[in-house]
């Protein structure tokens, strides 16, 4: 209905033009006060969820540990013929050209795996959970929880160039999301508890619970808000603390000591994360282009990962450090002991290893293969700066440092939990400053040259949306005093149909409101709408009262536009009296609701005429 301070009466009613108090016996069945519970308020409800997610945490940092020790004993069962859980590299192996027959002969069973297992294990696992969390409520099935890890195993055990940490945050996902499925909570919880194992495994794998919860609020969450950071943070240190009590305290990375770096190496360390940035494009489009070619090839895609094996096992005969995991090659590059030549030979041959590995859709993460390639970018970049000026005391070490989280930055749009993550694996907080500004150059490098990242990309290629930022909702800042505290236009409920029906036909003020409060004496009844008076079945001697079908859902002028949106839909109705103080105020229609973004489209367009104007003002 469209409140005009022009709005016709009934001649034959009465025009409530003012507040009409609501009887205490007509009491509308819903108030304010039930929508409580929303908007991410802290209660009870919240509690219990972050009781569960620390449960999940423990829960995940077990399942890596395992996993970290199975992968240890394919390893060494697959290159050294040793039944041991010790960490083991596939870098020393002496299997001389047999080497190449052991990746193929895991990717086969990964293949299968695949065929008669799920093809959820497909891929590197944080693209399929965002997907399962925009798009299928956060269920992920309850196989997943036990073929992706599996499957990780025997593709990273016998060679696969990817780190473990992928398979780890999807299998920590997917035992969130499975409690989910079996506890009674809803669909926004059971994201809750998804990211919460996804960030738990992260932080188990690499001691970085900090990092874990902003990767989760990042790709997975898609917002920020109490009642889900708190459950997320607790799991994450929950399963940080499992590690600790495992592994022990030190960092994931030793680096070494590095030296503050002084303003002009720090301007060098963002024009290396800049280089990254373009790099990081690069290789987003070039993993989907290998995607695409095998996609084209005549045979079923079981046989894919067996030979995107081959290429691995082939590299791998020549440079046996691609194969594996390859986080001794990271300590390597950030700590010095890899550099020269034999860094830049071992990360573009791991990359050209990984880019036909991941894009044959073998089971594997992202990652360490990202970090590697960007680690030793870095290095070189930083070199190259380092003898053009000489003076500005560029370090090698921190420009891996840089690279290698700038590659992650630009490559997934995850720029805050990429910094936080190569300090907290390093414990270099002089690194933080150059991490900083890197990162954020990689993240603004690769915005401007491509619309999607290496985790969305897949989605996008389905057709569906994936948000790309954090917006509040403009709604929560607007009131319903703002847009629905306005005359309101009332019908009498001893009105006839047939007098009500007369009144809409000649009242002009009236033609185009759709919905009437219906008051008797002082009290609020309930809305007729346009449709009921004027149904065929209607008598038309009814009284309009008759035609009320259900108790009046109201309101409070305080209430927020968001509020007032999400009542409407959870009580199909399309209008909601506004009541204050026991009184009618006012009624706020879904037209309402919508021309309240009129001062949003306004805000924006005027950012966008002072962005244009600007440059022609300066000429």
């Amino acid at each position: 209905m469209v409140h005009d301070e022009g709005d016709a009466s009934p001649p034959e009613a009465a025009a409530a033009r003012g507040p009409v108090p609501i009887a205490p016996s007509m009491e509308p069945v819903l108030a304010l006060e039930h929508l409580a519970s929303r908007g991410g308020a802290i209660g009870r409800r919240t509690v219990a969820i972050t009781a569960a997610a620390s449960a999940i945490g423990v829960a995940a940092a077990a399942i890596a540990v395992v996993l970290v020790a199975c992968l240890a004993l394919v390893t060494n069962l697959a290159f050294y013929g040793e039944w041991s859980l010790a960490p083991a590299s596939p870098a020393g192996n002496q299997l001389g050209g047999w080497v190449v027959v052991v990746p193929v002969a895991g990717a086969l069973l990964v293949g299968l795996m695949a065929r008669y297992g799920t093809k959820a294990i497909r891929g590197h696992g944080i693209p399929e959970a965002m997907e399962q969390v925009l798009f299928n409520e956060s269920r992920i099935p309850a196989r997943v929880l036990f073929m992706k890890p599996l499957s990780a195993v025997v593709s990273i055990g016998t060679g696969g160039p990817f780190g473990a940490e992928g398979p780890i945050i999807a299998t920590g996902g997917a035992l969130g999301s499975l409690v989910g499925q079996f506890v009674k909570i809803t669909a926004d919880e059971r994201k809750i508890l998804l990211a919460s194992g996804a960030a738990a495994g992260m932080s188990a794998t690499f001691g970085s619970p900090v990092a874990a919860v902003l990767l989760a609020v990042e790709l997975l969450l898609f917002e920020y808000r109490a009642s889900s950071l708190i459950p997320v943070a607790f799991a994450a240190s929950a399963a940080a603390a499992v590690r600790i009590a495992v592994v022990g305290t030190a960092p994931a990375f030793s680096v070494g000591v590095l030296a503050q770096p002084a303003a002009s190496a720090i301007v060098a360390y963002v024009a290396v994360g800049a280089v990254i940035g373009v790099l990081a494009v690069i290789v987003t489009k070039a993993v989907y282009a290998v995607e695409d070619a095998f996609a084209r090839l005549p045979i079923h895609w079981m046989w894919w990962p067996a030979l995107g094996a081959v290429v691995v096992g082939v590299i791998g005969y020549f440079a046996p450090r691609t194969m594996g995991v390859g986080y001794d090659n990271i300590e390597g590059m950030v700590s010095g002991g890899l550099t020269g030549t034999a860094l830049y030979t071992l990360c573009a041959l791991k990359l050209v290893s990984w880019l036909f590995s991941l894009g044959s859709g073998t089971s594997g993460g992202t990652l360490a293969p990202l970090f590697t390639v960007g680690g030793g970018a870095g290095a070189a970049v930083a070199s190259l700066l380092a003898l053009a000026a000489p003076g500005a005391g560029i370090d090698p070490r921190l420009g891996a440092l840089v690279g290698m989280a700038a590659m992650f930055a630009g490559a997934s749009r995850a720029p805050l939990a990429s910094v936080v993550f190569a300090f907290e694996t390093t414990r270099q907080a002089v690194g933080l400053l150059p991490l900083l500004g890197g990162c954020c150059a990689a993240y603004l490098i690769a915005c401007v040259m491509a619309k999607h990242s290496i985790m969305t990309e897949k989605i996008a290629r389905q057709g569906r949306p994936v948000p790309t930022e954090y917006t509040a909702d403009f709604l929560t800042q607007v009131l319903v005093r703002d847009i629905g505290c306005k005359p309101v236009t009332t019908l009498p409920a001893e009105q006839t149909v047939a007098e009500a029906r007369r009144w809409l036909a000649e009242s002009g003020a009236a033609q185009h409101h759709n919905g009437f409060p219906v008051v008797a004496g002082d009290a609020l009844i309930g809305v007729v709408t346009r449709r009921e008076l004027f149904a065929s079945s209607r008598d038309p001697l009814d009284p309009i009262a008759r035609v009320v079908s259900r108790p009046p859902v109201v309101i409070g002028p305080e209430a927020s536009a968001r509020a007032a949106a999400d009542l409407m839909l959870r009580e199909s109705v399309g209008r909601l009296p506004v009541v204050a103080g026991g009184r009618l105020v006012g009624v706020v229609t879904r037209s309402d609701l919508l021309q309240a973004h009129s001062r949003r489209l306004a805000s924006e367009h005027h950012v966008r005429r002072v962005r244009k104007i600007g440059p022609r003002r300066a000429t």
